[in-house]
């Protein structure tokens, strides 16, 4: 039985007066699990507070960025002091240039890049530039992967799409939605037939190197390196979106941990660890078509705004410490683990999967390999069951059965004995 909240409700309620559906993006109103959203009062570390004053080990994370937990000290005081030098100039920083340097150096594949306010645009700009670089117009994108809510990107878009039972969104005109098409997640056939078909037509093909909205399913090498070698023989550009990826399943992302190159990549809240911010880089002679350079427009005042660029130097500086993604796959490892041998000791079909400080959990006996797989085969109904269980235990999890979830580097091995326990006790009760 799920607990009453009655603060949390009554918020849900005030929220719905004059927000639309009473939350700002769709998935926190917890449509795919029922119930009541957790309203958030305060963050700290590995736990999320709520309004009531509960507390939640959080494996959310603001959907990926709080790698080193919340409101990190340094962080902190970074944001303080560049909060006292002024919050936005539309003006050049230098930290834009420090931050930009840092990038550049941790990620080879990228020459230039442009900071932005979020990764919806950074992937908006990433998809333009590669049509204006190559003077086409298709587009490949793939099902379940989610890069941003711009209108040739919502085809069968994952995440809080599947929540509210839409393939694609309304109001995106069927003249914009013609140049996208989409493709089976991790599917070196359908890959092929599309090139064959398109290959001399496409301008870019943009994907989650390792998918986290619908849920988290990684693609097999060959997948990549299909996938690279279609688009060096045909002239389209690869793009990587690592909104979500980037810098947290490894120093270098996706890319490092694959050893696949993309010509473009794309960033999001977490190289201002967790502040609005995003970012596109990659080759020179491709970024070099951006404005004032080219005639690709791309613009934005508050882009590598200054409360962003600073936190998020001093994140880098913790992420670039000896043995913290080692640690963070170690901890990540062990409770996947546990978690599965207390699904198998109560009957219950239950997969994990993970990679660095990301994970999956699926209701299912066999992992998926793609969104069709995720949709039909996985019990989203259980998985609603499983999350209220786990929140009455103060366990925090995405409210969704389509998304991966985050470890820390502030999660503890007490924290993780704790999630194990718990999920142990809600198991036995499915």
């Amino acid at each position: 039985m799920t607990h009453i909240r009655p603060t949390n409700e009554k918020l849900f309620n005030d929220a719905k007066r004059h927000i639309a559906g009473g939350v700002n993006s769709p998935v926190r109103a917890f449509a795919g699990v029922g119930g009541v959203p957790v309203f958030v009062q305060r963050a700290k570390g590995a736990y999320i507070y709520d309004t009531e004053g509960h507390a939640y080990i959080d494996y959310v994370g603001s959907w990926g960025p709080m790698i080193l937990g919340h409101a990190h000290d340094k962080v902190i005081d970074a944001v303080k002091a560049a909060a006292e030098d002024g919050l936005s100039f539309g003006a050049p920083t230098p930290s834009e240039t420090t931050m930009a340097d840092l990038i550049c150096q941790i990620v080879p594949s990228i020459d230039l890049l442009r900071m932005t306010s979020s990764g919806t645009e950074a992937t908006m700009s990433a998809i333009r530039l590669a049509r204006g670089y190559t003077g086409r117009d298709k587009i490949v994108k793939f099902e379940g992967c989610y890069h941003g809510h711009s209108d040739s990107l919502l085809v069968k878009a994952g995440s809080g799409m599947l929540d509210i039972g839409e393939p694609t969104s309304k109001g995106v005109p069927a003249d914009f939605a013609k140049h996208t098409v989409t493709l089976p997640y991790n599917d070196i056939e359908a890959l092929t037939a599309c090139f064959e078909k398109f290959g001399d037509e496409l301008a870019c093909v943009i994907l989650e190197p390792i998918a986290g909205n619908m849920n988290m399913v990684i693609p097999s090498h060959e997948f990549h390196q299909a996938l690279r070698r279609l688009c060096t023989e045909h002239g389209v550009v690869l793009i990587f979106d690592e909104v979500m990826t980037g810098f947290r399943v490894a120093l270098g992302g996706a890319q490092a941990h694959f050893g696949i190159t993309p010509d473009l990549t794309t960033f999001g809240k977490i190289i201002g660890a967790g502040l609005p911010v995003g970012a596109f880089g990659g080759k020179r002679e491709i970024m070099e078509c951006i404005a004032p350079l080219g005639g690709v427009y791309q613009a934005g005042t508050l882009s590598g705004n200054p409360l962003a660029m600073r936190a998020g130097k001093v994140m880098f500086d913790e992420l670039t410490g000896e043995g913290l993604y080692e640690s963070l796959s170690k901890k990540t490892d062990y409770l996947i683990k546990g978690l599965k041998v207390a699904a198998d000791k109560h009957g219950i079909p239950f997969e994990t999967c993970a990679v660095g400080g990301m994970f999956g959990i699926f209701f299912t006996d066999q992992l998926p390999k793609n969104f069709n797989d995720v949709a039909s085969r996985c019990d989203a109904k259980k998985f609603a069951k499983f999350f209220h269980g786990m929140l009455d235990l103060g366990i925090y999890l995405a409210p969704s059965a389509f998304e991966a979830a985050f470890m820390s580097a502030a999660h503890t091995y007490e924290d993780l004995d704790k999630t194990i326990e718990a999920a142990d006790q809600v198991f036995s009760q499915l």
